[in-house]
């Protein structure tokens, strides 16, 4: 059986290792994050998509990741994701509630 494909929108300050043994993951490797363009033609193809707040995922491209299972986000809020859009299609979202709570 093939591999969950995962995108994630940034390169991440920590190791992906483990997460590579399970997945076929792809690194947005630039500084400016992906253009929704090219992340519209990305999500046509994964599983499991890892954003930031600043990453739009719209119905459409919500609707576009026909594959998509699962969207996480590295961030306390969500409001760059359509709840709405993914519910409809039982897309679970993750986010880090609370992750910002001893910094402040």
């Amino acid at each position: 059986m093939a591999k969950p494909k995962v995108f994630i929108t940034r390169q991440l300050p920590t190791e992906l290792a483990s997460l590579e043994q399970i997945v076929t993951l792809e690194v947005w490797r630039q500084r400016q994050p992906p253009p929704y363009e090219v992340l519209l033609e990305k999500v046509k193809t994964i599983d499991g998509l890892l954003c930031l707040l600043t990453d739009r995922i719209d119905c459409q491209l919500i609707e576009a990741a026909t594959s998509l299972k699962v969207i996480s986000i590295m961030a306390v809020g969500y409001d760059n994701i359509d709840i709405s859009a993914a519910t409809a299609r039982h897309i679970p979202v993750g986010y880090t509630p609370g992750v910002l709570t001893d910094a402040t």
